[in-house]
């Protein structure tokens, strides 16, 4: 038998069209990368760097502090 003509118009997936789309692909690389990173952070350790070190009172520059003593003597 002769098999019916073809609409050319039509949008029949072939086994080119089909598959994972490009967009997919990508981001599932960018997410890759951004993990790799993130565990390659965590094993190598913070470096002493982190949120402490922006505080006075975290791990960074020691900064003067000011004490005033009251005498309880009244002298």
């Amino acid at each position: 038998m002769v098999d019916p003509p073809t609409d050319p118009d039509s949008r029949e997936q072939t086994s080119g069209d089909a598959g994972t789309p490009r967009w997919v692909k990508v981001f599932g690389i960018v997410a890759l990368v951004v993990i790799l990173l993130l565990v390659i952070l965590l094993l190598i350790g913070p470096g002493g760097h982190g949120p402490g070190m922006h505080s006075s009172l975290g791990g960074g520059v020691a900064t003067p502090r000011l004490a005033i003593v009251m005498d309880p003597g009244g002298r």
